[in-house]
C-alpha cells in the first residue's frame, strides 16, 4: 500500500493489513480492520480513519 497515514499505530496497522491481505488467509476487510484495531490499540476515530484509508486504497487499485 502506498498511503502514508499520520500516527505510528495507524501506520503499523496499515502495513499489517497490507501484509495480511497479501499473505494471510482472512480476506474480509472489515474483519482485518477490527483485528488491527485490537492489535494496535486504536480508538474508534482511528478505526474509522483506517477503514476509510484502506477502502480508498483498494478502490484505487
Amino acid at each position: 500500500m502506498s498511503i502514508q497515514p499520520k500516527g505510528d499505530p495507524i501506520r503499523k496497522a496499515v502495513q499489517w493489513i497490507s501484509d495480511e491481505r497479501q499473505y494471510g488467509k482472512v480476506t474480509d476487510l472489515n474483519r482485518l480492520v477490527e483485528q488491527a484495531a485490537v492489535k494496535f490499540n486504536l480508538n474508534p476515530k482511528d478505526v474509522e480513519y483506517l477503514l476509510r484509508l484502506v477502502k480508498e486504497e483498494i478502490s484505487q487499485s
